[in-house]
């Protein structure tokens, strides 16, 4: 069992530079199928689990289905999800709705961060921070 375990994107990738402590299986620009593919054999046991997933999804990937498989393979204490941004520049609604219903089915805990960089995806180093400490 790992301490702690970062799932996830590219934004799990800057939330894990901020928790060097964290093992972390995440990788930039992945949506959450190709994730679950990547990742399959991987144990995803821990006291503390971070999960960063479903910015990246399109149409094609079934998130809600991805994210169900996903979730029920993390054997965790506690489960943070960081919610995918939603504000004026980008948004994806649906993923952010499924995101919301498989932390409330698990009873996870969701953050986020309104310190985003200019793309208004990624959190800044500030915001990466502010997601670190609040998910310890």
């Amino acid at each position: 069992m790992f301490e702690c375990l970062i799932v996830g994107d590219s934004i799990a990738v800057g939330v894990a530079n901020e928790r060097p402590e964290c093992v972390a299986y995440a990788k930039g620009g992945i949506n959450t199928h190709q994730w679950n593919n990547k990742y399959r054999h991987e144990n995803l046991t821990a006291k503390t689990a971070i999960i960063s997933l479903g910015t990246n999804d399109h149409k094609h990937v079934k998130t809600l289905v991805e994210l169900n498989y996903m979730r029920g393979r993390v054997k965790a204490e506690r489960v943070f999800w960081i919610m995918p941004p939603c504000n004026d520049k980008f948004c994806k609604p649906e993923v952010n709705k499924w995101v919301e219903q498989v932390a409330k089915e698990w009873g996870d805990t969701i953050i986020g961060t309104q310190r985003l960089q200019k793309d208004a995806i990624h959190p800044s180093w500030a915001g990466y921070k502010e997601l670190a400490n609040k998910s310890k």
